[in-house]
């Protein structure tokens, strides 16, 4: 077939399309009229450092002493601290607050010989003190403005507390639920996450990033960490190219192209190659391609790592390696300090590495305004006034009503009732304050979340009887420590059952801690943990009136309560308004308009499992035997597909319209349809459209999201809904990396879901 290619241009052994793999034009203007002035400071600054400053630059340490007491005496933290004072430190993480950020600045300014200020890193990664819902949640909203409000409340706070770099957002497209950090990024879709990742790096960045409440973005895990083996953390990852540009690259290039200043390769190889170490990604891709101008950081020692994989046999080869790469700042790994400068002065590194890394990173802290005042971000009025602020509490409570997912609703059982009902409200996880706080919230207060208990108790007209029934965990757990899961004590059942015998409608919270899912947090079995599954069959036995609600950071395989339980909310892990946020949605004060942004499976073996999927040579069993692609076990269905979400109202779709049967290359068509609610609620629908190239060059899924809108829609009323779709929309990645449009017939399909019957058909002509 033949293909329409976009101009390209050809990059070391890559050919890299313009149109997607450059810089937006305004973008790029910009840079060059701010840029022009900093760059000659950069220089002058550049002719009168060392090596082995240059390098400092280059290095970033955690927080390793009490900067409010005594400077350390001894051991590694001596060092460090020397490290500091010799200027050759250029980052520093973990250190928070206004007085210990001001303490280690106040060192690096003003006891250094140059005086270059540090940029202060931190995992603001749904929040600060104020949380949001975890990132997976925020993306169920699909509203990209409550979304880009969310990181714009983290950026406040975290900056009040002296914090001007986040390590966030995470834009990893993941198919495989059985990974922890899904709870981290938006889900399976390329262009959902690549809409969502513009939405957070300008919440963090905001229209200028000089500003004390806006921090420097970072997109990570540059690349594919997301498609880590079963799911297994810091697991080899092993992806064609068509799955790498078309999947995996487009969020990260999203993000480049809304200014994003820093990204952060991962743990994972790709091709055999560390991805700390490779060239492809972050020279050949990243900077030369894309033409990104911030700098790149590693993760946490993962160029140290590179002795781990056996790509390097040292940590002075494993320093050469990752620097040619260009891998320019090293977290906590040692690596570059030590080895780097001799490593010039030995010829194995060419100087202009270096200058080029300490460049970068030396361009980011002028954009930031710290040599113009390296204290910007440490005043304690500040500080006291922006944690916990009333008004990030509101922010959030709204964009955690927007992140629930009403899965399943038979005979009308939700909304509740707002007097006159006897309610059973069961489980632990409905009365605690931690664990709706999720995972990656490690400058938050534990506690501090509202629990289901405390949202549904300010509904006063009812009587609420609560009882445990379960204990998920077995004792407190923490961040960095295991959870551990009860599978044996059953005494609470009993006092369950009997509270769910009396009562009309039992509210069921079953799930996840908060803790089981996020970094090193992998799960073989992705059904409810411990012995949930077990209290929600007893109580089903003697009261059938059952919500059950989610608290999860995954998709969880819940075949059985979807078979039997009449209605199922997906209320993930919400943050600091968690329980108003769900009590609101159940009692009916805000109508869900949540949709998956992630599949879930009826069971674990059907993983990876996602909408997206290519149709294979035996996609149907036509010829009525056994030989084609499917399990004997378990249909190929999800239990609920990508895009999925109810209302408590209902939507009519009608008059889907294409405007044309046929267009060129250079051309555009418009496809149209009326959404009418037919329901009994105002609501919010999210309008999802997808196409299917029917034949190209490579294969191409079965559907893909191309467009969404969310409206919002009174009793009765009808709203037009209209995309266009274009040879950007239409078009593909090749294995090369190339950007094609290929002529040939299309179809269309517009609805609430991917699995949505509605299509019509045209054809793209030469």
């Amino acid at each position: 077939m033949k293909k329409i290619i976009i101009p390209i241009v050809i990059v070391s052994s890559l050919i890299i399309l313009v149109g997607c793999y450059s810089k937006n034009e305004q973008h790029k203007k910009g840079d060059i009229m701010m840029n022009t002035e900093i760059e000659k400071k950069i220089d002058s600054l550049l002719e009168k450092m060392t090596v082995e400053e240059k390098v400092g630059q280059m290095n970033q340490y955690n927080g390793f002493w009490d900067l409010t007491g005594p400077a350390p005496k001894e051991g590694s933290a001596e060092t460090k601290y020397q490290h500091l004072k010799n200027g050759w430190i250029g980052s520093m993480l973990n250190v928070r607050g206004v007085k210990n950020v001001r303490a280690v600045q106040k060192i690096a300014v003003e006891e250094t010989r140059l005086g270059i200020p540090l940029i202060i890193g931190f995992d603001v990664i749904h929040g600060y003190k104020t949380l949001s819902p975890i990132p997976l949640a925020e993306a169920a909203s699909w509203d990209l403005e409550a979304i880009k409000k969310s990181a714009s409340v983290a950026a406040t706070e975290a900056s009040s507390a002296g914090i001007n770099w986040t390590f966030g957002p995470m834009v990893d497209i993941s198919r495989d639920p059985r990974w922890g950090r899904v709870m981290e990024g938006a889900g399976e879709d390329p262009f959902l996450g690549s809409k969502v990742a513009v939405a957070r790096v300008q919440g963090f960045q905001g229209t200028n990033l000089k500003s004390p409440h806006t921090i420097a973005a970072c997109a990570k895990h540059f690349a594919a960490y997301g498609f880590s083996e079963a799911g297994k953390e810091y697991n080899t990852v092993d992806i064609g190219t068509s799955t790498l540009h078309n999947v995996v690259l487009p969020p990260f290039k999203a993000a480049v192209n809304a200014g994003v200043r820093t990204l952060m390769n991962s743990f994972n190889e790709l091709n055999g190659v560390p991805v700390t170490g490779s060239s492809y990604l972050q020279r050949d891709i990243l900077k030369n391609g894309w033409g990104f101008n911030g700098f790149i950081v590693s993760d946490w020692a993962s160029i140290n790592e590179m002795i781990n994989w056996g790509h390097a046999k040292n940590k002075k080869e494993a320093a050469e390696i990752a620097v040619t790469a260009g891998s320019d700042m090293d977290m906590e790994g040692y690596v570059y300090v030590k080895e780097l400068a001799q490593l010039v002065k030995d010829g194995k590194v060419d100087e202009s590495l270096i200058n080029d890394a300490a460049r970068r990173i030396l361009r980011v802290k002028f954009e930031l305004g710290l040599f113009d005042d390296p204290y910007k971000y440490c005043n304690e009025e500040n500080e006291k006034n922006s944690l916990y602020n009333p008004k990030h509490q509101e922010a959030v409570l709204d964009v955690a009503k927007k992140s629930i997912v009403l899965l399943k609703n038979e005979n009308d059982l939700l909304p509740l009732k707002k007097s006159g009902q006897k309610i059973a409200l069961i489980g632990s996880l409905a009365n605690d304050k931690n664990s709706p706080l999720g995972s990656w919230r490690i400058a938050s207060d534990d506690n501090t979340s509202i629990s289901v208990l405390d949202g549904m108790q300010q509904y006063e007209d009812n009587t609420l009887n609560y009882s445990k029934g379960v204990d998920l965990i077995t004792e407190k757990t923490s961040f960095t420590s295991e959870v551990k899961i009860n599978y044996t004590d059953k005494s609470e059942f009993k006092h369950a059952v009997a509270t769910a015998q009396k009562s009309d409608v039992v509210v069921m919270v079953l799930g996840e801690h908060g803790f089981q899912s996020g970094e090193g947090r992998s799960r073989s079995n992705i059904d409810l943990p411990g012995l949930q599954q077990e209290l929600l069959e007893e109580i089903y036995k003697v009261n059938k009136n059952i919500v059950l609600v989610l608290n999860n950071g995954r998709p969880l395989a819940i075949e059985w309560a979807s078979e039997n339980i009449p209605s199922i909310v997906e209320a993930w892990q919400l943050g600091s308004q968690a329980g108003n946020a769900i009590a609101q949605v159940l009692y009916g004060d805000y109508n869900p308009s949540g949709k998956l942004p992630m599949t879930f499976p009826r069971n674990v073996g059907q993983i990876p499992i996602y909408y997206n999927y290519k149709n294979t040579g035996r996609p149907i069993n036509k010829d009525n035997n056994v030989f084609w692609s499917h399990y004997i076990d378990v249909e190929n269905t999800p239990l609920y597909p990508f895009g999925h979400g109810l209302s408590y109202t209902t939507f009519n779709y009608s008059n889907f319209r294409i405007s044309k049967k046929s267009i060129s290359i250079n051309d555009s068509i418009k496809v149209s349809v009326n959404v009418t609610n037919t329901g009994k609620y105002d609501g919010k629908e999210v309008v999802q459209l997808y196409i299917r190239d029917m034949v190209g060059s490579n294969t191409r899924p079965v559907r893909e999201l191309k467009g969404f809108e969310l409206i919002e829609l009174k009793i009765g009323e009808t709203k037009t809904v209209e995309f266009t779709l274009d040879k950007n929309t239409l078009g593909f990645y090749n294995n090369d990396g190339e950007f094609i449009t290929e002529p040939g017939d299309f179809k269309v399909f517009i609805g609430g879901s991917s699995t949505t019957t509605l299509e019509g058909q045209f054809e793209l002509i030469p």
